[in-house]
């Protein structure tokens, strides 16, 4: 077997990925023992299945594998499709995993005496500069945004900016940081992605993957 007969799936790091295993059992997807190791160096793996690897990356970068041709198909959350909104893009099924929300949050004593209605001009603190432009822009308010890839919520206690996008869970990182949502942006989901070329070119393998996770999403 060759390198172009090989089948390539991107994966998110971190905790995406634990909820992606038993869809990926649902699937009959068994990847090499070494990928069970958060620790493990590497990042292209062999599976049970001879022409499917599976490559695990940021999850960022994820969008970015498969938009270019380097995977054929891939796990992201639609924020960051939302971010990258890239044309080569097919998103044809919600994994219904990762839920979250991308919100706006403020330190608790601004929410008390702020009106966002207001606003004209904003500096946020953000992972995502591209989907907070746009939806401030929406309503005629600029946003200047500081592109930050973690640690958010401390922008706001060390005098980066008063306000801050990002994704939000259950709350509690913003908590103890003394901030609260005042708007949600998105509800965010982890979507099944695919090259648009890979789709065509080889639509048997690529399409039988599709219809696999979704069986097992249906069946969920």
């Amino acid at each position: 077997m060759t390198a172009n007969d090989t089948i390539i799936l991107a994966l998110p790091k971190g905790r995406i990925l634990k909820e992606l295993k038993p869809l990926l059992a649902g699937c009959g997807i068994v990847p090499e023992p070494a990928f069970e190791d958060d620790k493990a160096r590497q990042l292209l793996f062999a599976t049970n299945a001879p022409n499917l690897r599976i490559v695990r990356v940021r999850s960022f970068d994820v969008a970015t594998f498969v938009a270019f041709g380097a995977a054929h198909l891939g796990v992201a959350g639609n924020d960051v499709l939302m971010e990258f909104d890239y044309p080569e893009l097919y998103s044809p099924l919600d994994l219904k995993i990762g839920d979250c929300r991308l919100s706006v949050a403020e330190p608790q004593d601004l929410s008390q005496e702020d009106d966002p209605g207001k606003w004209s001009h904003i500096r946020v603190a953000t992972k995502y500069p591209e989907v907070t432009k746009r939806h401030f822009a929406a309503r005629g308010v600029q946003a200047e945004c500081i592109k930050l890839n973690g640690a958010m919520e401390l922008a706001p206690s060390l005098g980066l900016c008063r306000r801050i996008v990002d994704l939000v869970s259950s709350g509690a990182t913003l908590r103890a940081n003394g901030l609260v949502e005042i708007e949600t942006i998105a509800q965010i989901t982890s979507r099944l992605i695919v090259n648009r070329a890979a789709l065509k070119t080889r639509h048997g393998e690529v399409g039988q993957l599709i219809d696999r996770f979704s069986e097992v999403v249906d069946a969920a």
